[in-house]
């Protein structure tokens, strides 16, 4: 994996308020884990490290066309911000910004003049040739955007950065977006902590706390490791992931480069009659009931799929229904005639929005054959089953996906 990282990090801004000593910890110890041979193994000469009175508009713009010029389309590339974050909704002036270490607000006018506009940074995402980038914001502080030092005539209309330019700027094939939390919410510090709460177990993660299967940390196996033990610590916090991707492509190597089993004893008792219900096309019929379901059953799981569990002579959208909420999980067998099939369609959209309605994970796809689902798969993880050489390890990775909790 020839990857590379840009880290920014400031706390001690020149006319604005200034943000806790905590900001830089959290940049500098994932520089260390980035940098480390039996961790991450990102090349030093390929981590840009930017702190404080380094982080001025014009170095992190020149680190930015440096990053455009050098890395490749087989390349990945790491974005890491913490600092302060913000828009403007003004009559004027509207539009996301970025603050580096010599922005000012003294007007609207001069913070869009001396900050990181959001469309300015866009640009020099989109123009990134890298099949895969993740960028990760930690902009949500509970220290106010002010003149340093004085009581503030007017803050910006919002910290952080909105729902809809992380939309935006997630857009395109590979890119990845985290937020430590939503717009609307604060990014804690815990008391005494040196890292704030989400880069503490963002940090945990990358070192070893996320189960790998195959040596590799990959990025959406990260966020679901994170994002529901930083909610649990506050309540009041929730981690943002924004994707557009055709693989859980790996962004560390796992610690030593060990794979950990991901394989769990039990499903949780969470009283549903099956653990996984098989969404497919019959031109896969065989491939599921001669290869699929056999590997699963091999794992103690309870299977629901229509050759087996559908009632005879009984409502057909009724059964599909059925299927859908006494299974933990809907898993879709992804293929062109999947996508063609009106019937599969309704079991995906049942289990989608079943989600949504209890703001739970009931929805899991598999990619059998390359093809290009809709919107609503697409902003979804799913796990690539296209390789038959890679079939085994990837079962274990589906098997434990089965066995996890549905709770987000």
């Amino acid at each position: 994996m020839n990857a590379h990282a840009l880290l920014i990090g400031i706390a001690n801004y020149e006319f604005i308020t200034e943000l806790p000593q905590t900001v830089i910890d959290d940049v500098n110890d994932i520089f260390q884990v980035l940098i480390t041979p039996q961790q991450s193994a990102y090349a030093t000469d390929n981590v840009t490290l930017l702190l404080n009175e380094n982080a001025t508009k014009q170095g992190i713009e020149q680190a930015l066309q440096t990053l455009v010029n050098k890395v490749g389309s087989e390349d990945t590339v790491l974005i890491y911000y913490s600092g302060h974050g913000g828009r403007l909704t003004g009559p004027v002036i509207q539009g996301e910004y970025l603050l580096s270490v010599d922005s000012n607000y003294d007007s609207d006018a001069d913070l869009a003049r001396t900050a990181i506009s959001g469309a300015d940074f866009s640009s020099y995402v989109h123009s990134l040739k890298a099949r895969r980038i993740v960028i990760v914001f930690d902009c949500c502080h509970a220290a106010g955007i002010t003149k340093s030092g004085v009581p503030a005539k007017k803050a910006l209309s919002k910290t952080g950065l909105s729902e809809s330019y992380l939309q935006q700027l997630q857009s395109g094939r590979g890119r990845v977006i985290i937020a430590a939390s939503r717009d609307t919410e604060v990014s804690h510090i815990m008391p005494g902590a040196r890292n704030s709460l989400f880069t503490q177990y963002l940090l945990e993660g990358l070192n070893g706390a996320v189960i790998s299967a195959d040596g590799w940390i990959r990025i959406c196996d990260l966020f679901h490791y994170l994002q529901p033990k930083v909610t649990a610590a506050q309540a009041d916090q929730h981690p943002v992931f924004k994707a557009e991707i055709e693989e859980n492509f790996p962004i560390a190597i796992a610690v030593n480069g060990k794979t950990t089993s991901m394989t769990l004893t039990i499903a949780p008792s969470d009283g549903f009659e099956y653990d996984v219900f098989v969404s497919y096309d019959k031109s896969d019929k065989s491939w599921v009931k001669t290869v699929l379901i056999p590997a699963l059953e091999n794992q103690r799981l309870k299977i629901c799929v229509d050759y087996k569990s559908f009632g005879l002579s009984k409502p057909i959208i009724t059964e599909m229904e059925r299927a859908v909420t006494q299974s933990r999980y809907t898993l879709a067998i992804l293929t062109p005639s999947y996508l063609k099939n009106g019937f599969t369609e309704f079991e995906g959209l049942m289990a989608t929005y079943l989600g949504l309605e209890e703001r739970k994970r009931r929805f899991l796809a598999i990619l059998k054959e390359d093809c290009k689902p809709g919107l609503n798969i697409r902003a979804r993880m799913w796990l690539d089953m296209s390789d038959v050489s890679e079939f085994e390890d990837n079962i274990t990775r589906l098997v434990y996906e089965i066995k996890q909790p549905t709770h987000l």
